[in-house]
């Protein structure tokens, strides 16, 4: 049981499979070895498991699962495969893309039959392209369903807390279905008693908690795997450890050295070790490296420090190469929160590409798309030289869809104006001031976009011009465009914005079983990477929502089982194992 776990490895144990790094991938991969029999050891560099996975929406995107035919009966693999090959194309090994889709339906059933994790489809989320053939509006994007941490007991305390500003009243955890009874409870009888529900909820967890217990999205997913590890007697999870070093015999991953608390402990491996440490994106070099924007920016937990990265380089194995980007992009905003630390609050979806809401540069013109997926606008960020940006807004906009750390409804600004998050204009070339940007520009850009609000067609940068942006909008106003809307009410305001890393996309090459390459393209026996220290399978192209959620998925299962078939001796484990079905852990 994994309450045991604690413990630290002795000087020479001996494991099947070894998982570095306690994220959604590492845990994915850690319990499929065990769900196989294996003996496994999972190390995590922080004082908590969940890595950025526990911070995230949790969206999961895997094709073809028996999910997906509730929704969208008729998507088929030929068309994620035809999708995946226009979206990608040359920019990752196909043989990658085409293994999480034969693999990626099982994966999902293998997981839900054996263990407490649980998916249910969206309604509608589609592909982030969805212009390009083969995409889809609905199927393909699974969602972890809520979980109770009270069944974590005593382990609740390790699993990464959600973005500070992602929850209300003192940690309790909203997500899209919540968020509009909240807003509505005073005006429903069904939003009421929806709303009482949860909040009730959380006024009693917090007589116990340090925070609501009412898990959701990547929290949710996190937590899951926690609980089914719990139940795996093969498993150990050694907290605030990294490994200082590989040994190899024969050519073969035969062991490693372990720091924690000071002390180091070699421990010997039978089967492989899976890197899963969440990428590159917070070493210093690698950075520097890689990237060309500030580490303060990255809204990412605080794990993915490379450390192993060196070491694993030394043993012969390569970065992929070809990637549209080396990270995957959101824009940020920025906020000083009153215990000193900085609050980084990745604008996703409530906001952006609303209606009454533009983005300009520092000349005070729009550059982009505002309704394209996060990932292309912080690219689009960063080639226009737009860093910081301005997302602009007015009253009516504000009111109805927030801004950044600032909540839907409209009160509560002054805050957020003293300590300058939150910049107001009475009117335009007055905001234009107080921000630095010329008054004309803005303004000019201001009156196209309130004249494209009236025709519906943005002559600029198309915006609301796909399924995928106009999914985006606000279809409730009867607009022309779900996405445009005029910005005339003053006040008006504006939040800065700048380029986030939410994640590497340059990784390890890896074949199709996860097995890390080195420079003669051949496997490195005993070593596998997933997650974000995997070169991405979509070569750095954010495709769909959940591409790294559900390729992290895929290949931990692939990887997890891999390994402890080959401790076994053999190339793959059996399907069947010792796993047994569990009963189905409470969904809040």
């Amino acid at each position: 049981m994994l309450y045991q776990l604690s413990q630290a490895p002795a000087e020479g144990e001996a494991f099947d499979v070894v998982v570095v790094g306690a994220g959604a991938a590492g845990m994915s991969a850690a319990l499929c070895a065990a769900l196989d029999g294996a003996r496994v050891l999972l190390v995590e560099r922080t004082a908590h498991v969940g890595g950025t996975s526990a911070l995230s929406g949790g969206t999961t995107w895997v094709p073809g699962t028996h999910h997906s035919a509730a929704v969208n009966p008729s998507d088929t693999l030929r068309d994620a495969e035809t999708y995946l090959d226009a979206a990608v194309g040359e920019r990752a090994p196909r043989a990658l893309r085409q293994a999480l889709l034969q693999a990626g339906p099982e994966a999902v059933a293998h997981v839900e039959q054996h263990s407490h994790v649980r998916f249910r489809p969206y309604p509608t989320h589609p592909d982030y392209i969805s212009q390009l053939p083969g995409s889809t509006l609905r199927g393909r994007a699974l969602e972890p369903l809520p979980f109770d941490g009270r069944l974590l007991g005593p382990y609740f305390k390790l699993l990464r807390a959600p973005i500070q500003e992602f929850t209300v009243l003192g940690g309790m955890m909203v997500d899209r279905n919540d968020i509009p009874h909240l807003l509505a409870m005073r005006k429903s009888l069904k939003s009421l008693r929806y709303s009482l529900r949860i909040l009730s909820r959380h006024a009693r967890d917090r007589l116990a908690h340090s925070r609501g217990t009412r898990l959701l999205m990547g929290n949710a997913l996190c937590a899951r795997l926690l609980y089914s590890l719990m139940q795996q007697p093969g498993v150990k999870l050694a907290m605030q450890a990294q490994v200082a070093a590989f040994h190899r015999e024969d050519g073969a991953i035969a062991a490693l050295t372990l720091e924690q608390g000071g002390q180091r402990r070699r421990v010997a491996v039978r089967g492989g070790v899976v890197l899963a440490s969440g990428g590159f994106n917070r070493h210093p070099a690698l950075r520097a490296q890689l990237l060309s924007t500030q580490d303060a920016w990255c809204p990412g937990a605080p794990g993915h420090t490379g450390q192993a990265h060196a070491l694993v380089s030394a043993l012969g194995a390569r970065y992929g190469e070809g990637a549209l980007s080396p990270a995957f992009w959101a824009p940020v905003s920025l906020r000083k929160r009153a215990d000193g630390t900085q609050a980084v609050f990745p604008h996703f979806l409530m906001d952006r590409a609303k209606p009454g809401m533009i983005t300009v540069d520092a000349q005070g013109r729009r550059f982009l798309d505002e309704s394209t997926s996060y990932h292309l606008f912080g690219i689009a960020m960063q080639r226009a030289g737009a860093v910081p940006a301005y997302l602009i807004a007015d009253a009516r906009a504000l009111k109805k869809y927030g801004m950044g750390m600032v909540r839907p409804g409209g009160q509560g600004l002054q805050p957020y104006l003293d300590d300058g998050y939150l910049t107001q204009g009475a009117t335009l070339a007055e905001l234009a001031a107080r921000l630095g940007l010329p008054a004309d520009a803005l303004q000019n850009s201001v009156q196209r976009i309130n004249r494209y609000a009236d025709t519906g067609v943005d002559e600029d940068f198309k915006r609301g011009s796909t399924d995928y942006s106009r999914n985006m909008g606000d279809a409730s106003l009867g607009l022309p465009n779900p996405n445009i809307g005029a910005l005339r009410e003053a006040p008006f305001y504006a939040v800065k914005l700048y380029p986030g890393d939410i994640g590497a996309a340059t990784g390890w090459a890896t074949d199709a079983q996860a097995r890390v390459l080195d420079a003669r393209q051949q496997p490195i026996a005993g070593l596998y990477a997933v997650g974000n220290d995997m070169h991405s399978a979509f070569g750095g192209v954010y495709a769909a929502p959940g591409i790294t959620l559900g390729p992290g998925l895929v290949f931990g299962y692939l990887a997890g089982r891999h390994a402890s078939g080959r401790a076994r001796g053999g190339a793959h484990a059996s399907s069947a194992g010792p796993a047994r079905a569990p009963a189905t852990a409470a969904a809040a």
